[in-house]
């Protein structure tokens, strides 16, 4: 059975299984998730702890053996297994699918696991683990709930706000949940219960963004000019390299209108993502959402320009290549053209040699 970790509560209230896995992008979220788990098992009276740590030295046999041995010092305990890397091997494997298939008695096995992508999300040893248990997902909190959890957790703690404040304080710690479970926090230590006016999240909340160039491409098919902004500027800060950044929305562009070219010939959005490379579900919902609000014409002038941008990258051309981006994700977003169009010919003809001659970067 695999849940998220917003419906783990409720399965915890109604029983506790012999066997968790949790996993995901999301480290605070599976940390809490972990230790729902462990404050459940210990209600029960599952008190002793053991736990083990499949690092570069780990024997798989080791399991097995805890499996096999019955507690010294309490009739229940919880057997706790992490595997940082997400992959047990051969080895492990078997070891895993061998455990799933007679768990053993008086356990609550807890297996923690980082982030895994589909391939070993579909191996033997994974779908044991969903086969015997709950697998519990953490995953990440996009920009847009990123208000709701926030009221979620201000809740929790008797305090709300309007959805200014909300948005404000989303603003401010996107891309890092950690801290904004911190910085809500610290609003119950400074303010009693009650509603948080904005000028007291403003005074309070600090500026602990963290921005992932890969979800530039989110930002730009909703046309969210201001976050793109910020989003950039956050980057720059950071001191992300320039070129990443333009691979980064060079690929959505064309992601774009490869999805654009597909629809022109009849195809249904579901037979385009494989072939136009856009992989996930949030992904494919946002372009299967957004994509028409470009055009063919804005795609190839957008290339155009990443182009130029790529020239002053490498110092053939002046100019501020954060200016420069800047000002394509702006004008993109926003579903403009990017910058005076020649004719229809000469662009296509334009826009196809600007990807021969691309190096790499594209």
């Amino acid at each position: 059975m695999r849940i998220s970790t917003e419906q783990l509560q409720p399965y915890l209230a109604r029983e506790l299984k012999p066997l968790y896995a949790v996993f995901g992008d999301e480290t605070l979220l599976a940390l809490e998730a972990s230790d729902r788990i462990r404050a459940r098992a210990r209600s029960e009276g599952y008190t002793e702890r053991e736990v083990l740590t499949a690092d570069a030295g780990f024997r798989w046999n080791d399991l097995a053996f805890a499996g096999n041995s019955r507690s010294l010092f309490a009739s229940r305990r919880l057997l706790e297994l992490r595997i940082p890397t997400g992959k047990p091997g051969g080895d492990g494997s078997g070891v895993l699918q061998g455990y799933c298939e007679a768990l053993p008695q008086d356990t609550v096995t807890l297996v923690s696991l980082p982030a895994l992508d589909w391939r070993a999300q579909k191996a033997g040893w994974f779908e044991a683990l969903d086969r015997a248990g709950v697998v519990i997902e953490a995953k990440p909190v996009t920009r847009k709930a990123l208000p709701e959890w926030l009221a979620a957790r201000l809740k929790a703690q008797n305090q709300d706000a309007d959805r200014e404040t909300l948005d404000f304080i989303a603003d401010r710690v996107e891309g890092n949940l950690l801290a904004a479970h911190q910085e809500v926090q610290k609003l119950a230590l400074l303010f009693p219960a009650g509603r948080i006016a904005f000028e007291q999240a403003r005074d309070a909340v600090l500026e602990v963004s963290r921005y992932d160039v890969f979800r530039l491409g989110e930002a730009l098919l909703e046309g969210e000019v201001a976050r793109l902004a910020r989003m950039l500027d956050g980057l720059r800060g950071e001191g992300v390299a320039p070129p990443l950044v333009l691979w980064a929305i060079a690929e959505e562009t064309r992601a774009i209108g490869r999805v654009l070219d597909g629809l022109a010939c009849g195809r249904t959005p579901p037979q385009l993502w494989r072939e136009a490379r856009v992989w996930g579900k949030p992904h494919q919902q946002l372009m299967q959402q957004n994509c028409r609000r470009f055009s063919r014409e804005q795609v190839e002038a957008a290339l155009l320009s990443a182009a130029r941008a790529d020239r002053m990258v490498k110092g053939l051309i002046r100019g501020d290549v954060w200016d420069e981006l800047l000002q394509l994700c702006l004008r993109f977003a926003a579903g403009a053209p990017v910058r005076p169009l020649p004719e229809r010919g000469k662009m296509a003809a334009a826009a196809q040699a600007a990807e021969r001659n691309q190096p790499a970067l594209f």
